[in-house]
């Protein structure tokens, strides 16, 4: 066997929850701050795109906080007990404190110096501590100077907040509300009916504290929303009632003025309340998904809202959307499995209910969603509704194949339908729909790789529970525009056992379709039945051919943990072991929950990697490369032309990398481009104009003058350029030198010199005459003495030149009459 390498790594490379803690937004509202895993990851609010990734925590990072002594810096709190000080503008770390103590949540505030608060587990409940950072000298310190500030605290963040500057904090649970005064060292507990009547549940979900009033908001789990006032006395406190959500409130936020209180739940609707008025409310509805969090920007003039679906929606002050970043969307359960799309190698599966999502791997971001069963989704318990459990690519990405189905208790209801992809638009149109294909439920299908320039070669298998297989082609319509749309051209069957997969060779010449515990082989052209291999114990749940140089090769999978290889020249079983996913760029494949990666020609692994992540993996695709990769060792050259993807659990991305944490991240904290952050001011035109004009001399003049450019480079105007400013030396030192290097020597020619040699040579090389080439070889007899002697020869104009050349080219025949 073969030793892991443990140059390989296992990383985390998207898909992690962005609602796992409240964003912040940086002190101009330009950037976007939020935890992504055990990732922070820095948005830019005009463009959406991610600028910065910076990772350090070892475990799921719990919340961020802005440094309120320098609004460049920021706080991040994660499990794995420290709290670090970024410079998140270059993405850098400053300091790590450790804790010792997972830390659940953070809360950073101007008014405690040095200090920020966070939620600890203690036995089976939970603390509010201060914790005192230290000014020591390094970067690694430890924090041990705790101290308790509120005990039996919830977890979540939302249930605990600050208010007037740090005054009082407030802390909700179940149906408790404590207020502790830190000038006044005071502690105030109230309570609300924990019976559930016909008017509601009291349950606290959430808190807020107005930002210049003595005022607490708390949401609650029937929808309700009570302003608490006079709570510094413990009998006198007074409460009002906004009601507006028909479920639990799952965030509250008010405006950085206090004049409006923002609230959202599960209906996914935003609604604004003025002036704590019951009446006096608006509403931005159809977000997608509910609203886990929202967030306020320190000058007001932005908000955002964290959704349970994995998006963050950027909203304007006058409560209109703004933009939006979608992150891969976390469905209950992926029916479709990890299907890699072939025009933009984006990763498909399953997305909203009823749609498919393209999820990008390089911005971890969605691509876009596509609403294959067009049916409003009704979110209700027990309900059957149609799902989408089946997709398919053909092998340029042209077309599309998803089957949807309802569970019903006699029949189920199923519809396989054809997608077109219309280059106009840039999306896919429906072109065929049919209903039920099958007369039970479709387990598999694939379309045959071959080229799509001839329909007649694009095929479409389906085989199914009804112990059927069913090839589905291309057909001209009758209508005079000449669609085209699919129907059934053979139907195979095998012992009347059930179909459960299928797929094509790598030249679409053979196709094999396993019957429980039986694979058969069948020719794509005539359909006739060639081999069949039985290899139990176990039914197959898996085949894939091999490719490349191990076209051969058949390679299933069994659902008592078996894989076997056939070899199709020997009709033998080569090779038994332990799940598969094929790399259609490569001879490879991997299987098990450990990685074992080999040649289906070679019994022994060429990689082994035990203990892949602490998630249970769930799906694996094999995505290729945009250009191949260049890796270090020849054990990792399986990695060069595609990459490897996992998809746990809980639905996060795992890859295997040769780089480092830090090679990783670097590339991503060089995106944020200085020519888009900076305003555009008339010196970067200027310049920029400049620098064009010059890149075109350079192009048109040709090799030659690119030459002497670089001959005329002078250091010190590198040096001037590249210096940072604060340390130049002063202007009248800079200025005598830089001017003699932008001078041009004499004895070195102007570029118009060279340009207009260059057009002398051609128009030379275009006279074929006799008499010029005489005329040319007796100047180089002349010239050559002068040469040797080293005496400069006269140069002449441009004018004189070419009346030279008009001499050359005159016919002077008539002269051997004489």
């Amino acid at each position: 066997m073969v030793a892991p390498v443990a140059a390989l790594r296992v990383v985390r490379c998207g898909g992690s929850s962005l609602h796992g803690a409240r964003a912040v937004f940086s002190a101009d509202s330009k950037y976007l701050l939020c935890a992504s895993g055990d990732f922070v990851k820095m948005y830019s609010v005009a463009t959406e795109e991610t600028l910065r990734v910076m990772g350090g925590h070892a475990d799921l990072v719990t919340g961020i906080q802005l440094n309120p002594r320098n609004h460049m810096q920021l706080y991040s709190s994660s499990l794995d007990g420290s709290i670090k000080l970024w410079d998140f503008m270059d993405g850098i770390p400053i300091k790590t404190f450790t804790v010792g103590s997972k830390l659940l949540a953070l809360y950073a505030l101007a008014s405690f110096e040095d200090s920020v608060f966070v939620v600890i587990p203690k036995s089976d409940t939970f603390q509010l501590v201060s914790v005192k950072l230290t000014k020591a000298a390094g970067q690694d310190l430890e924090a041990k100077e705790l101290s308790v500030v509120l005990d039996d605290v919830d977890a979540s963040p939302k249930c605990i907040a600050f208010g007037r500057e740090g005054e009082y904090v407030a802390s909700v649970k179940e149906v408790n509300l404590q207020v502790y005064f830190f000038k006044q060292k005071q502690l105030n507990r109230f309570s609300v009916s924990a019976a559930k009547t016909k008017s509601g549940n009291n349950q606290f979900s959430c808190v807020a504290c107005h930002p210049t009033e003595d005022c607490i908001a708390t949401g609650h789990a029937d929808g309700k929303i009570r302003l608490w006032r006079n709570f510094c006395h413990k009998k006198e406190y007074t409460f009002s009632t906004l009601h507006w959500h028909h479920d639990t409130v799952m965030d509250l936020a008010f405006s950085v003025e206090g004049t409006c209180l923002l609230s959202g739940g599960v209906e996914s609707v935003l609604v604004l309340w003025r002036n704590e008025s019951d009446c006096q409310k608006d509403f931005l509805p159809r977000l997608g998904s509910a609203i886990e969090y929202i967030s306020m920007a320190s000058d007001g003039a932005l908000c955002c809202t964290l959704h349970s679906d994995n998006r963050i929606t950027i909203i304007n002050s006058n409560l209109r959307f703004a933009k939006s970043i979608q992150g891969l969307i976390k469905s209950a359960n992926v029916k479709t499995g990890l299907v890699v799309d072939p025009r933009t190698k984006a990763l498909v599966l399953n997305g909203e209910p009823g749609h498919l999502q393209f999820y990008c791997l390089q911005s971890d971001q969605q691509l876009f969603s596509l609403d294959i069963v067009q049916r409003q989704y009704i979110h209700q318990a027990g309900l059957n509704q149609a799902d989408l459990v089946k997709v398919a690519f053909s092998a340029q990405g042209k077309w599309l194949a998803t089957v949807e189905e309802r569970e019903e208790v006699t029949d189920p209801e199923l519809q396989l339908k054809l997608w077109f992809y219309d280059e106009e638009t840039q999306s896919f149109k429906l072109n065929t729909r049919i209903n039920m294909p099958h007369e039970d439920h479709i387990t598999d299908m694939c379309f045959r790789d071959m080229d799509e320039l001839e329909d007649d070669s694009l095929i479409l298998v389906t085989t199914g529970r009804d112990c059927v297989f069913k090839v589905w082609v291309m057909v001209e319509d009758t209508d005079p525009e000449g669609n085209v749309s699919w129907s059934c051209d053979f139907v195979g069957s095998y012992h009347n056992y059930q179909a459960t997969n299928c797929c094509f060779s790598e030249d679409g010449s053979l196709l094999a379709v396993s019957f429980e515990e039986t694979v058969t082989v069948w020719d794509s052209v005539t359909w006739d039945l060639k081999c069949t291999f039985c290899h139990p114990p176990g039914k197959i749940r898996n085949i894939c051919f091999g490719r490349l140089t191990c076209s051969k090769y058949l390679i299933g999978a069994t659902d008592y943990g078996f894989l076997c290889c056939w070899n199709l020249l020997s009709c033998a079983c080569k090779i038994r072991l332990k799940v598969c996913s094929s790399d259609p760029s490569t001879t490879k494949c991997i299987l098990g929950f450990a990685v074992f990666v080999f040649k289906p020609n070679e019994p022994r692994p060429i990689y082994i990697q035990r203990n892949l992540c602490r998630e249970k993996i769930q799906l694996a695709a094999f995505v290729p490369r945009d250009e191949p990769e260049t890796v270090g060792s020849e054990k990792h050259l399986w990695l060069r032309r595609s990459q490897l993807f996992f998809l746990t659990d809980t639905q996060e991305l795992m890859t295997l990398s040769t780089k480092s944490l830090q090679e990783r991240l670097t590339p991503s904290s060089k995106q944020l481009a200085v020519e888009e952050s900076l305003p555009v001011t008339p010196f970067s035109l200027l310049l920029g104009k400049h620098r064009r004009q010059q890149s075109q001399e350079d192009i048109g003049l040709g090799k030659i003058i690119v030459r002497n450019k670089r001959e005329q480079d002078s250091p010190a105007v590198k040096e001037l350029l590249h210096t940072p400013a604060h340390v130049l030396p002063s202007a009248s030192f800079l200025c005598p030198v830089f001017i003699d290097s932008l001078l041009i020597s004499k004895e070195k020619k102007s570029a118009e010199e060279v340009a207009d040699e260059v057009e002398m040579e051609s128009e030379k090389t275009e006279d074929d005459s006799d008499e010029e080439r005489d005329i040319t070889e007796m100047e180089q007899e002349d010239t050559s003495p002068v040469e040797l002697l080293g005496e400069m020869t006269c140069k002449l104009s441009k004018s004189q030149e070419k009346e030279l050349r008009k001499i050359r080219k005159m016919d002077y025949s008539w002269i051997s009459a004489f």
